[in-house]
């Protein structure tokens, strides 16, 4: 693996990670945001081949990119200039873009902003109709019950999600819809421990159920029909960014194919590896 320090234009380094050298670049955008891309990478990097090398960065505020205490960073249109400061430092003209969860939205706003710099893209486990995607949220935490539910809007309006009894009903979420397997991979859990809750609390929320941040209206649904490259959407079947999500991104790409993986919720890749790798593979291969 090649490592990596990009200056961006705003002052600061990200930390760019490479595995192999092939003629094509495979470009992975994490979740969070504020996620070290570890729990990403790790698992994809075995995609490199003589065709694709696999590349992946620490956005900035994370893992070991530099993290700025200003919160006017944290905006979408600053993360994508700052992915495509990334694609120029490798030397890529065009990228298969491949955005998990948040990395979803990062994807889509980049192959918006430069389609003619994006050869496919992946959308894994993500929603580009952030208020869609609440209503959605609202649908499983409903399964817990009322009673629960009441709790936790009493906990979220009064400020107090710190509380024991909220705490336990998000990680029961979070191992019903985030990751379903008993024991969490390592990777994953060290990618967890060094979030940086700051571009996260600003951008998205609280917790993975919260939308408060300054992208809590964001809906590109309607401009989706716009990005003509081949499109690959993956879900898992209890994705808490669902497949109704996944399926509204489908219908508006206009050359995208679906795949919903029955066992998985968030991180098929770490669930169902060998359905969800398989799936990818095939599509890379037929491009």
């Amino acid at each position: 693996m090649e490592i990596r320090r990009v200056r961006l234009v705003e002052g600061y380094d990200v930390v760019v990670y490479i595995h192999g050298d092939g003629p094509e670049t495979l470009l992975l955008a994490n979740g969070g945001p504020g996620l070290p891309c570890r729990y990403l990478l790790e698992p994809h990097a075995g995609l490199a081949d003589d065709r694709f090398r696999i590349v992946s960065w620490d956005q900035l505020g994370c893992g070991a990119s530099d993290r700025p205490e200003n919160f006017a960073l944290w905006t979408l249109d600053r993360y994508v200039a700052e992915a495509d400061q990334v694609r120029a430092a490798i030397a890529a003209e065009r990228v298969h873009f491949l955005g998990h969860s948040w990395g979803s939205w990062l994807g889509t706003e980049y192959c918006l902003t430069h389609p003619d710099r994006v050869a496919s893209y992946i959308i894994a486990d993500g929603a580009c109709d952030i208020p869609h995607l609440v209503s959605e949220l609202n649908r499983l935490r409903g399964a817990l019950g009322s009673e629960t539910v009441a709790m936790m809007v009493a906990h979220e309006a009064a400020g107090t999600i710190d509380h024991p009894e909220y705490q336990a009903a998000i990680t029961l979420l979070n191992h019903r819809h985030v990751c379903r397997l008993p024991l969490w991979p390592q990777s994953l859990t060290t990618s967890l421990a060094d979030w940086n809750m700051d571009p996260y609390m600003t951008m998205q929320g609280p917790n993975e159920f919260t939308y408060t941040g300054n992208m809590k209206d964001w809906n590109r649904i309607p401009a989706m029909s716009a990005i003509t490259v081949p499109c690959l959407v993956l879900a898992g079947k209890y994705d808490e960014l669902t497949p109704a999500c996944a399926h509204r991104m489908h219908a508006a790409l206009p050359n995208s194919s679906i795949a919903i993986f029955d066992h998985s919720s968030h991180m098929p890749f770490y669930e169902e590896p060998d359905a969800y790798f398989a799936r990818l593979s095939s599509f890379l291969a037929d491009l």
